[in-house]
């Protein structure tokens, strides 16, 4: 008898060549993910054979409820590692029926920049250092923390090891890989100074390219943190006082060597091998 495991591992290649695509936006408040599902005739690698969609938007806070609808361009794609073999993940930006950019359609903008001649011949490398807290989901408190109470003095937890320092780390492990099976360039993991904080790196990558990664690192990672009945916050402050905040650092660097450069940072900027 099928357990609900077994039918969430189907392999659909076993049966149609149809596959499922994930369609992932940016929500109204700029930080929430949306998505949703279809069915394809067939596998495809090219964005721009993907057809466009459409959603709500009057529920997502981008479009008033009398004049609702948004309109999905696919811009990138991604191997899915919840349902794996052909299906992928489609990372999105959002327009107007009439195929303007909604105000919260941030990437439109970007992509012009990143297309500019000038731009592109600096050939831009983005390193982004992504910082974020795991919390209890019926007490919102950091994973690891007693409920209602506070652990011991920040010190031995960054990149620390043991049951005692270090909260998640089957979490983190899992997205990790995750990352790698999509075909995102994250170049590591590490436990952070707060215990239950963590940070991934994406990096080096190039161009609009980056923003596409982050974001579709982020989704998995809220996907990933939903099976483990865990809330995932990039809140900059989770806890207040003597505690370490959180933040997307973000390492740079051209052609031109001048403008290497770090935003935010604690540490060196991306280095070109010679």
């Amino acid at each position: 008898m099928a357990c609900l495991t077994d039918l969430v591992n189907l392999n659909l290649s076993d049966t149609t060549e149809k596959i499922i695509a994930e369609y992932i936006w940016i929500g109204g408040s700029g930080m929430d993910l949306r998505s949703k599902a279809r069915t394809l005739s067939g596998p495809v690698t090219d964005p721009s054979k993907l057809p466009k969609w459409n959603y709500d938007g009057s529920s997502t806070g981008q479009a008033p409820g009398e004049d609702s609808e948004v309109i999905l361009y696919p811009q990138a794609i991604f191997k899915d590692p919840f349902r794996k073999g052909n299906n992928i993940l489609v990372m999105c930006d959002c327009y107007t029926p009439a195929g303007e950019p909604i105000p919260t359609n941030k990437r439109h903008s970007a992509a012009k920049i990143f297309s500019n001649p000038e731009v592109a011949a600096e050939e831009p490398w983005y390193g982004i250092e992504q910082e974020y807290t795991l919390l209890q989901k019926d007490t919102n408190w950091p994973l690891g923390w007693p409920v209602g109470g506070f652990p011991g003095p920040q010190g031995p937890y960054y990149c620390g090891i043991g049951a005692d320092k270090s909260f998640g780390r089957d979490i983190v492990d899992s997205h990790y890989k995750a990352c790698l099976y999509a075909g995102i360039n994250i170049s590591g993991i590490n436990g952070e100074v707060m215990p239950g904080q963590w940070e991934f790196q994406v990096g080096p990558s190039v161009g609009i390219s980056a923003g596409d990664q982050v974001w579709v690192a982020r989704y998995i990672l809220e996907r990933i943190t939903e099976i483990a009945g865990v809330v995932v916050t990039f809140d900059p402050k989770p806890i207040p006082g003597d505690w370490n905040g959180a933040g997307a650092h973000t390492n740079y660097s051209t052609n031109s060597p001048s403008r290497l450069g770090r935003s935010g940072g604690r540490h060196g900027c991306l280095r070109r091998p010679h």
